[in-house]
């Protein structure tokens, strides 16, 4: 042990120091720009974002209340395209997608256009909204979730469901979905899979709504997966 440690190379650290001094001594000009460039870059983001997208939020937020009114009266329509003074959802995506209220746009736009019969575009803007909100964000994946079980793809349903249900775990959104997984799972005939998160409803929320009538698709999903 002793000859390794004493047949390793000894670094010279005063000459590794002297190296990178000249190094940086030869290569000062690229570095200043490598670094001039950096701060630009810096320097443009920061403008970009406290001062662009600053000013696009509050534009966005009044276009953004007036859709909301018509999306809650149901004026599904005027909400999405408009009312010939506002410019309704779509115009706030396209104009400020880069906003926080364009995103949330996004949403809204989802569900208005999954209350229309019109999935595909529901899906797409679904996917589009981006959100770390715990009640918020599961229910827009679970939406998505909806979306593909209307248009008969069942399997990429139950893909979203299951998805919504790990998202937040808690026992408002999480027993919904994977309930809404497990009747999706029987429209299939697979009842091993249904079995699974009918008894994950039963063991980790047995107190919710869901989880007060689990036994009965639980029993059901047994017998029929010959259990």
């Amino acid at each position: 042990m002793a000859e390794e440690i004493k047949d390793q190379p000894i670094i010279d650290v005063q000459e590794a120091l002297s190296k990178t001094e000249q190094y940086i001594e030869d290569n000062k000009k690229s570095l200043s720009i490598i670094v001039g460039v950096i701060i630009g870059l810096v320097g443009i983001f920061v403008a970009w974002k406290y001062w662009y997208v600053a000013g696009k939020e509050k534009d966005a937020q009044k276009e953004l209340f007036a859709s909301e009114t018509w999306f809650e009266k149901d004026s599904l329509n005027k909400a999405i395209s408009g009312d010939g003074i506002s410019i309704g959802l779509e115009g706030i995506v396209d104009q400020y997608g880069v906003t926080a209220s364009g995103n949330l746009a996004e949403y809204y736009l989802g569900i208005g256009y999954m209350k229309k019969g019109e999935f595909e575009k529901a899906i797409q803007h679904l996917k589009n909204f981006n959100s770390s909100d715990q009640m918020v964000a599961p229910i827009a994946t679970g939406a998505i979730g909806d979306c593909y079980v209307e248009l008969n793809k069942v399997e990429e349903g139950i893909k979203f469901y299951i998805k919504a249900a790990e998202k937040s775990k808690n026992k408002f959104t999480s027993p919904i979905y994977l309930k809404k997984a497990g009747i999706a799972y029987e429209s299939l005939g697979n009842y091993k899979d249904a079995v699974k998160v009918y008894q994950r409803i039963k063991n980790d929320f047995e107190k919710t709504t869901e989880g007060k009538d689990i036994d009965k698709y639980l029993s059901r999903a047994r017998t029929l997966a010959g259990e």
